[in-house]
């Protein structure tokens, strides 16, 4: 790393309740996608491709509306550096209005939505799904209250009570025959727990106003961020709702499990961390050195998880979908493959987002996110025009480039240049190249056993591989990730030399 980034000095308090917030967000983050992954896995023996890919029809829906949903206003509660209690109330007001708009809106769109896919229960189902969106105020700004005081740990042990209740929720409905409903039920049981759990924590006991004066600063900064949820929504969504059309229901199952299985790390535990990272970096704002440094450091310590996890993914994709999701679903095994390729990439875009909101400048992410919704539908367009593979083949393709706009687009602010960040990236993208080889070699080399068995036997080899290069190739970053855990004291500085080599 070059002499232009330092770490942050001084508040050895705020560095204290930054890592006590990462152990109980990451932690029972953990605890509680164990829970979920556990009841997903049974419930996905249970159900068919099919009821995922009419469930994944209504997802488009609901998460095309659920950008409306205000949660820009609850971040501008977590960014400003005061709060008045008036504000507060003004928030919980515009939630109120806006969610229960939505939920009309949702209502409306039912048939609409129905007629498209030419499936008629979806229009059944989105009728139901509107209840998520009245929970929503009662849970959104309880949550940004506690995060602005980096209190996680109230959150946390929430997320896992509400884990528990969607899980024991859907495999009530699976086993009892629902069918695709379990998939509904599950996420209403989730949401309405975790709402009054918040209220209740929080002891969220306000009444709302609808007098907005004097919060046009809250709103604007909100305004902004809507603009980038609605473009993240589209460049998101924009596949299921293209291929909904052009694929079969069973084959659009494949699809979506395949991409839901590919996203879990991305998608389920780096948004906890960026939930942190954001009012980390925002109090950071002032020392840009201090902020650079922390980001680098977030992206060398993540993409180390990250890489060899889908790099090992793609090369074990037959006997991890075999073993985790029955026989029904070894189609997904290609399509698995071929989109944890892109997953590495993703995760490192995603990083950009809290350290762009904490600097006060919404509008690169919102940027990002409207070049995103124009380049993602534009490749899923042309690739779904050679089927489902097609489709998975866009993601490797996609975002690539769109890692690359966000960097032109950020780097600057952020202070970090490319050679910073292909630096902070390298450590764990040469071990994982180089463990993915290995394991494939392994695993070709393996007689005809019990998938459970060879799986093992894979993964066990990663393991080792990608510690035995880690030490070889980067044991400086080895060792840092060491010391986070055990958290003992630091080892004398690297010399020079030594690190020159291992980059």
């Amino acid at each position: 790393m070059s002499n232009e980034t330092a770490p942050p000095a001084g508040d050895s308090n705020f560095g204290n309740r930054v890592r006590s917030a990462i152990f109980w967000r990451s932690g029972t983050q953990i605890l509680s996608q164990i829970i979920s992954w556990g009841a997903t896995l049974a419930v996905i023996r249970i159900l068919d491709p099919e009821d995922y890919g009419i469930f994944a029809m209504t997802q488009v829906i609901l998460v095309f509306l659920n950008f409306l949903n205000g949660y820009g206003l609850a971040s501008s509660i977590i960014q400003a550096e005061k709060v008045e209690p008036i504000r507060i109330r003004q928030a919980f007001g515009m939630l109120l209005l806006l969610n229960g708009g939505i939920a009309i809106l949702q209502l409306i769109l039912a048939s609409y939505a129905a007629d498209y896919y030419r499936q008629p229960i979806v229009g059944d189902l989105l009728r139901v799904q509107a209840l998520i969106f009245l929970a929503t105020p009662f849970m959104v700004l309880p949550e940004a209250l506690l995060t602005r005081e980096l209190e996680f740990k109230k959150p946390a042990i929430i997320n896992l009570v509400s884990a528990v209740v969607g899980a024991a929720t859907a495999l009530y409905f699976a086993y009892n025959g629902y069918g695709v409903w379990t998939l509904v039920y599950a996420p209403l049981a989730i949401f309405w727990s975790r709402a009054i759990c918040l209220v209740i924590a929080v002891k969220f006991y306000i009444l709302p106003t609808f007098n907005f004066t004097g919060a046009g600063a809250m709103f604007g900064f909100g305004a902004t961020l809507l603009a980038s949820h609605l473009f993240w929504t589209i460049q998101s969504q924009s596949d299921i709702f293209i291929a909904g059309r052009h694929l079969a229901p069973h084959d659009l199952g494949l699809y979506a499990e395949a991409l839901f299985l590919t996203t879990i790390f991305a998608a389920k535990f780096v948004p906890p961390l960026n939930e942190i990272a954001f009012p980390a970096y925002s109090r950071l704002q002032s020392d840009p050195r201090a902020l650079a440094w922390s980001f680098l450091k977030a992206i060398r310590l993540i993409m180390l998880i990250s890489c060899p996890l889908y790099f090992g993914l793609a090369v074990t994709a037959t006997p991890v979908v075999e073993t985790l999701f029955g026989p029904k679903w070894t189609e997904m095994s290609p399509l698995v493959a071929i989109l944890a390729l892109a997953m590495p990439v993703m995760t490192l875009q995603i990083l950009f987002t809290p350290a762009n909101n904490a600097l006060g400048r919404p509008k690169i992410t919102a940027r990002t996110n409207m070049f995103g919704a124009i380049l993602m539908p534009v490749t899923f367009l042309i690739g779904i025009q050679y089927g489902v593979y097609g489709l998975a083949w866009s993601w490797v393709i996609a975002f690539p480039l769109l890692t690359l706009f966000t960097f032109s687009q950020s780097n600057r602010h952020i202070g970090v240049t490319a050679w910073e960040i292909g630096k902070a990236v390298w450590p764990g993208l040469s071990a994982s190249i180089a463990m993915a080889a290995i394991v494939y070699l392994v695993d070709q080399l393996l007689p005809e056993m019990i998938v459970y068995a060879r799986l093992a036997l894979l993964v066990a080899t990663g393991g080792l591989a990608y510690a035995g290069l880690l030490y070889i190739l980067a044991r400086p970053t080895l060792f840092e990730v060491i010391r986070l855990i055990v958290r003992r004291k630091p080892p004398e500085p690297v010399p020079a030399d030594l690190e020159a080599e291992t980059i």
